[in-house]
C-alpha cells in the first residue's frame, strides 16, 4: 500500500508517497501533469512520509547536500539505471544529458536518457533538476523551469539563465 501526504514548503506544497519499502514519489502538488496523486493511493501521513518532509525542508534551507531516505523508484530496468546515475551527480553540479548517457556507456542513447529523466516521480532527492541543455540552458523540469532554475541556485549549480526565467 502507497500512503502519501501533502506538505507546504518554502518552493510550494509537495506530495510526498512512500510505500514499506521506501519513497516512491516526491512531486510539486498542482504542478505536474498529470496529476502527481495516483487513485490508488491511500491518503495519511507516515514516519517516513514526515521524515522525507523533514529532511526536504533542510535541503530547502541549505543545511542538507545529501538525503538519507530509502528509495522505491518505481520504473523500468534502463530508468532505474539512469535514475541511479542522477543519484551520483554531487550537489552544485550539473551534467548534460549527453554526460548522463555516456556515464551509462550508451553515449548515442541520449533522447532514451531525457525520457527516463522525465519519467522519474522523485523530484529533488533524485535529482533530475541536476540535468540541462549541453549548452548550458534549462531543459525540461516537470516542476517547471522557474523551479528548476530555484533549485539549481539554491545548490549554487552554473547553468545559463534564460531572460524569460529572470
Amino acid at each position: 500500500m502507497i500512503h502519501y501526504a501533502i506538505y507546504s514548503t518554502r518552493f510550494g506544497d509537495v506530495v510526498i508517497a512512500a510505500n514499506d519499502a521506501g519513497l516512491v514519489a516526491l512531486a510539486f502538488h498542482g504542478v505536474e501533469r498529470p496529476s502527481s496523486i495516483s487513485p490508488e493511493w491511500q491518503e495519511g501521513a507516515t514516519a517516513l512520509t514526515d521524515m522525507a518532509a523533514g529532511q526536504l525542508e533542510e535541503y530547502f534551507a541549505g543545511t542538507r547536500r545529501a538525503f538519507d531516505l530509502p528509495l522505491d523508484p518505481q520504473g523500468t530496468e534502463f530508468q532505474r539505471r539512469v535514475w541511479d546515475a542522477l543519484l551520483r551527480i554531487p550537489y552544485g553540479e550539473t551534467r548534460s544529458y549527453r554526460e548522463q548517457a555516456e556515464s551509462l556507456g550508451n553515449p548515442r542513447a541520449i533522447r532514451a536518457v531525457a525520457r527516463a529523466n522525465g519519467a522519474n516521480r522523485i523530484a529533488i532527492i533524485i535529482p533530475c533538476h541536476r540535468v540541462i541543455g549541453a549548452d548550458g540552458t534549462l531543459t525540461g523540469y516537470a516542476g517547471g523551469l522557474e523551479r528548476k532554475a530555484q533549485l539549481l541556485t539554491l545548490e549554487g549549480a552554473h547553468f545559463i539563465q534564460q531572460p524569460e526565467l529572470l
